[in-house]
């Protein structure tokens, strides 16, 4: 089994292996493991649009994010939340210019009607000007339009797709199978070069089978000491080595408590550069309990583990 493909397979030099893919993603601050960097491989190569699961906080967003920067296509993103419908995600028309133009229409009107001696005659005379408004000029194209529409293509993200209801869930279908969509007026609308979709979900909902049969999924874990210190190293470069194993050591820790929130590594981030602001060369109790707000975002949990702190410092030192 092989990680590449033959030359020429795919226009861009970082998609041809798992290795140039991780080498990449590297170059533009996304430290990926082979798990991630081997989706994004099938998903480009397949052209199948890729499911990123898992907690808040862990990458799913960044991961497109980066992507684009990577392949140095545009970013499309699409925000879904409840009652997201096809006029905001796809298109509607621009009924203050059919408006306008109606306006225009009605003035004249009386002149393309003079002569007209019966009304059929009115009414043949008149066929089409409704199907003008509805029509390519009064068309207002939404995210997943311009995704389709993108000459060479771009990256789109379909954010938090599982916040969106099951009936938008099921108008993605299409798209997502043959990256096209129907507009009733105008017809098919097929991509030229299809986008490289990600699709995100923090499981507040099951999706359905449907949606899923159409994607690669990827579930992406909180990371391990290693690899969370080398996130850590690239997103905060001015880091000392000591202290950045300190922190994510102590943050390590903090996930094995039974809290309501975990921090993930978008707080461990935050945290990191906190620490720096602060100049801080290593942990102690006073200076963890005066930041762990940055890390726990329930007061609850705070409360939980501020008795804890010098244990948790201690573990693994």
């Amino acid at each position: 089994m092989t990680d590449s493909l033959p030359a020429g397979s795919h226009g861009h030099p970082a998609l041809a292996s798992v290795e140039t893919i991780i080498a990449g993603l590297a170059s533009v601050g996304y430290i990926a493991s082979r798990r991630i960097a081997t989706a994004l491989f099938m998903a480009t190569h397949l052209q199948k649009p890729v499911l990123v699961e898992g907690v808040a906080g862990v990458g799913k967003t960044e991961l497109a994010l980066c992507a684009a920067a990577l392949l140095g296509l545009p970013l499309i993103r699409l925000q879904c939340y409840e009652g997201l419908d096809e006029s905001k995600a796809l298109y509607e028309w621009k009924y203050g210019k059919q408006l306008l133009y109606t306006q225009i229409l009605k003035d004249h009107m009386g002149a393309s009607l003079t002569g007209a001696p019966d009304m059929a005659t009115a009414m043949e005379r008149l066929h089409g000007t409704g199907d003008l408004f509805f029509s390519e000029p009064f068309l207002e194209p939404r995210p997943l339009l311009n995704a389709l529409r993108e000459p060479g293509g771009a990256v789109l993200l379909i954010d938090e797709i599982d916040k969106s209801d099951e009936a938008f869930e099921a108008f993605l279908l299409e798209m997502l199978s043959a990256f096209q969509v129907s507009i009733p007026e105008i017809g098919v609308i097929k991509a030229t070069t299809p986008p490289v979709v990600f699709l995100t979900s923090n499981n507040v909902r099951d999706l359905g089978d449907a949606l899923k049969r159409r994607c690669l999924h990827l579930h992406i874990p909180l990371p391990d000491q290693g690899l969370e210190e080398k996130i850590v190293a690239a997103r905060v470069p001015g880091i000392e080595a000591s202290l950045r194993t300190e922190l994510v050591r102590f943050v390590q820790s903090l996930r094995t408590l039974d809290l309501r929130k975990l921090p993930s590594i978008s707080e461990t981030v935050d945290w990191a550069r906190a620490l720096i602001l602060l100049h801080a060369g290593a942990l102690d109790a006073e200076l963890v309990r005066e930041t762990l707000n940055v890390l726990l975002k329930f007061e609850a949990d705070i409360v939980a583990v501020e008795p804890r702190i010098g244990e948790l410092i201690s573990i693994g030192a």
